[in-house]
């Protein structure tokens, strides 16, 4: 199971990926600080939106020995803007531009699955 270092998703009942505004900048960091954190006194913590669109990708294909199927990894920009690195989930190989949702994920903390008929 995955265990997170800083706070990944908001306490709402549909819940958002968390990051960090800067008060005097506005700029956003994801994941967001920890309270522990040294800096967090000049953040405070910020819901993101949940679909943004693909910016770049890869598809992995694990050797055949592994028996994994091939999986997708890439950058998704959320409105914000942020741009947030994860596994892309529900197409076999996404395209530039296409929308994605961030969800929970129990063994990566969150995941982007496709969002069906939508794209940029």
């Amino acid at each position: 199971m995955y265990t997170a270092l800083f706070p990944l998703w908001s306490p709402d009942p549909d819940p958002s990926l968390l990051a960090s505004r800067a008060v005097d900048s506005g700029e956003l960091i994801f994941p967001a600080l920890p309270d522990a954190s040294p800096l967090a006194v000049r953040h405070a913590p910020v819901a993101l939106p949940s679909i943004g669109e693909v910016y770049s990708f890869t598809v992995i294909h694990p050797g055949a020995k592994s028996g994994l199927a091939p999986y997708a990894l890439g950058y998704v920009d959320l409105p914000g803007p942020v741009r947030i690195f994860g596994r892309l989930q529900g197409r076999a190989r996404p395209a530039i531009g296409e929308r994605y949702r961030a969800v929970p994920d129990e063994q990566f903390g969150y995941v982007f699955e496709a969002v069906e008929g939508a794209s940029a």
